[in-house]
């Protein structure tokens, strides 16, 4: 499968499942036992490698990062990982409603006066 997609757009795809867990507990400065907590706590599913690895993508490391300064400030990692989802749902939510406004801004500009 992966070897269906040329290197340089994998390794451009923030969501190729590129890491190992020791590498990634490693970027992170973490313990692989922390990578399994936030996945036991369905913060991040990594994906697993035909062996059973498991292997994360650039984006499930930023989500992990958050958790950990999360986690570093004291928060419980079960809270930690409710607020990065939260976080992650009300970016979503804003960049949907700032698709809509602008694309009822344009319907506006097109059909205002003088526009036909």
């Amino acid at each position: 499968m992966a070897a269906d997609i040329p290197l340089g757009d994998r390794l451009d795809d923030d969501d190729y499942p590129a890491y190992t867990m020791g590498r990634a507990a490693e970027m992170l400065g973490t313990t692989p036992g922390f990578l399994r907590a936030i996945g036991e706590a369905r913060l991040i599913t990594p994906l697993r490698s035909e062996g059973g690895h498991r292997r994360y993508s650039r984006y499930q490391l930023r989500i992990a990062a958050r958790a950990r300064e999360l986690v570093d400030r004291g928060t419980p990692i079960e809270a930690a990982c409710r607020i990065v989802i939260l976080e992650d749902q009300l970016e979503e939510a804003q960049r949907i409603n700032a698709e809509y406004r602008r694309a009822a801004n344009a319907g506006a500009d097109s059909s205002g006066p003088g526009s036909g």
